[in-house]
């Protein structure tokens, strides 16, 4: 009989049934009239009013007549997925060892509206990199509680804190008592975190999110460097509607999110069209399948509801107090939400071993500029190692 800490191996397969059902509803959505801003591509104010009805449209039928689920649940069985059960809720992850036996273990934790899929086209080359000299991962990417194929917490309390001192607890069930971590979004929070509470185990870590204190002064910052808060007051002020929502009222919009592929759709396809680095749609730099491989991942496990609930437990939460001194390596990039000058990072993050400021990629880097991704995070990584003598 499986015992409470044991890893099982897991393979996602929908139904016949579910996929149809999909299709379905998808055939027979109501949809509303055209925007009243509506313009002709390419132009970012077609957006200003939500995800333009032409958009939709075009993505919702190739959902229906073009999209292959198959190909994504075979993607995943060839990765390696397991679940295991930690403080009585199971927990879903992509575990990918590296053929090296240099290799280092590495958590790789994703954010909203994302999912494990902002990782599968990049976890081969961080587990077995082309290039020797490269360092190399045994890759770790749980599903966050209640995303994808994660259990559905019941009650409250799985806030960022508990998520990050359950990774700690899930790499050590897989035998890595030190590792180093990666990620942005929710999971840049939960990145600082394990810096922060958990230095015993957590070597360093490499993050896009790398959110300061709150309070600190403008005084002494360059030009550019005022221009990033400019941008990140603006987002705070103007675009954060849909955090306000799921943070206090997740299971209203719920409902829509479980029972309209096409409303899901929308709400998911409006933040990847915002927050990525393109002059219109995110289709400039992310392929439609792998989108709606997103999409559909959250559909078919009905987390809607489930996934916004992590706002309603942490949102705008991060300890004001929290201090990262392992080695950090940050990498921000020019389209993301959320952009800290240096001189306001180091104030948390106190031994900054890289810092990098592309000049191209927005919130999604794995999925916009997958080779600049996996050669900052292989080389952020290296100087985090290399921090620590390794």
């Amino acid at each position: 009989m499986p015992q409470p800490t044991d890893v099982q191996p897991f393979e996602a397969r929908a139904t016949d049934a579910e996929l149809d059902d999909l299709r379905t509803r998808l055939t027979s959505a109501r949809l509303p009239e055209a925007e009243t801003v509506n313009r002709a591509a390419p132009d970012p104010r077609r957006w200003d009013q939500g995800v333009p009805l032409t958009d939709l449209v075009e993505v919702a039928d190739y959902w229906r007549t073009g999209y292959d689920w198959r190909s994504f649940e075979a993607r995943l069985h060839g990765i390696g997925q397991f679940r295991t059960v930690i403080d009585g809720l199971g927990i879903h992850f992509l575990h990918r060892r590296s053929s090296r036996p240099d290799a280092t273990a590495l958590i790789v934790t994703h954010g909203w509206p994302g999912s494990i899929t902002e990782f599968i086209d990049v976890v081969d080359e961080l587990a077995d990199p082309m290039d020797a000299a490269a360092p190399a991962f045994h890759v770790v990417i749980p599903s966050l509680p209640g995303f994808g194929y994660s259990d559905k917490p019941a009650t409250t309390g799985w806030g960022t804190e508990k998520i990050a001192a359950a990774w700690v607890e899930l790499m050590d069930r897989l035998g890595y008592r030190k590792f180093v971590a990666h990620g942005g979004d929710w999971g840049g929070v939960i990145t600082t975190i394990l810096g922060g509470r958990f230095p015993s185990h957590v070597l360093g870590i490499h993050t896009t999110t790398a959110q300061a204190p709150p309070g600190l002064s403008m005084d002494g910052l360059t030009a550019a460097e005022r221009t990033w808060t400019e941008e990140t007051s603006e987002f705070k002020r103007h675009r954060v509607a849909y955090a306000k929502q799921q943070a206090t009222r997740p299971q209203t919009i719920g409902y829509s999110l479980v029972d309209s592929p096409v409303g899901l759709l929308a709400w998911i396809l409006d933040k990847f069209a915002e927050w990525t680095d393109t002059r219109d749609s995110p289709f400039e730099t992310i392929s439609r399948d792998r989108i709606l491989d997103n999409v559909t991942l959250y559909w078919l496990t009905r987390t809607g509801a489930s996934s916004a609930r992590i706002y309603y437990e942490s949102h705008n939460s991060l300890d004001p107090e929290l201090r990262v001194d392992v080695p950090s390596a940050i990498t921000t990039y020019p389209r993301d939400i959320e952009k800290s000058p240096r001189p306001w990072a180091q104030e948390r993050f106190r031994q900054i071993v890289r810092w990098r400021a592309p000049e191209t990629g927005g919130h999604f880097p794995s999925l916009e500029v997958p080779e600049y991704f996996v050669k900052d995070l292989q080389e952020g990584l290296a100087t985090v190692l290399a921090a620590n003598g390794r």
